[in-house]
């Protein structure tokens, strides 16, 4: 009886053992309501900063403030007129700056940073700088505005530098070494 049976039962395996696998559905359904708040609240943020520094830049009346595409805001110390060349990407190169809250309290000195040797658009400085040293030219300083997110961000840098800190850098440009076209094709 066992024997008549078994051809039925190799199917009814057979056809248990072929059927699809089903989905798992989530646990929760995530509806974007944290990504949208998280945008809202960057937002303001952003808004509360560029208000600080709109504040600052009313109440300075020795300096001229160019607004960068990059949304930040400087004024030239020392500009020179007879350079010509900016730095672009590829290029290394020199620098001094420093690093100070809002209310101009330092928080890192130039001379504790020391001078930075760096490749443009290449290497890993918070994002206003590296783009602020393509805005001057050798022999330049220039004073900069950069909200948190241009900054450290909301990490801050794990010293010094805090969670969505504001900050201002004077940046001298001591020197540019050109990329030239050997390293072009070595990159």
């Amino acid at each position: 009886m066992i024997k008549t049976y078994a051809p039925i039962i190799a199917i009814v395996l057979l056809l248990t053992a072929c059927k699809q696998p089903e989905a798992r559905r989530p646990v929760s359904v995530k509806t974007g309501s944290f990504m949208r708040q998280s945008i809202e609240r960057n937002k303001g943020l952003l808004e509360y900063e560029e208000g600080l520094i709109d504040s600052i830049i009313k109440n300075d009346t020795i300096n001229t403030y160019h607004a960068s595409s990059n949304g930040y805001w400087y004024y030239f110390n020392t500009h020179d007129s007879t350079q010509v060349y900016l730095p672009k990407e590829g290029d290394v190169v020199k620098i001094n700056y420093d690093i100070r809250t809002l209310s101009n309290d330092t928080v890192y000195s130039s001379s504790e940073i020391g001078i930075v040797d760096f490749k443009v658009d290449k290497e890993d400085y918070f994002p206003g700088l590296r783009t602020a040293v393509k805005l001057i030219k050798k022999g330049e300083q220039a004073t900069f505005l950069f909200p948190s997110s241009l900054a450290y961000g909301y990490h801050g840098d794990d010293h010094k530098i805090g969670t969505n800190q504001p900050i201002i850098s004077t940046i001298t440009l001591l020197d540019i070494v050109e990329k030239t076209s050997d390293s072009i094709s070595n990159n």
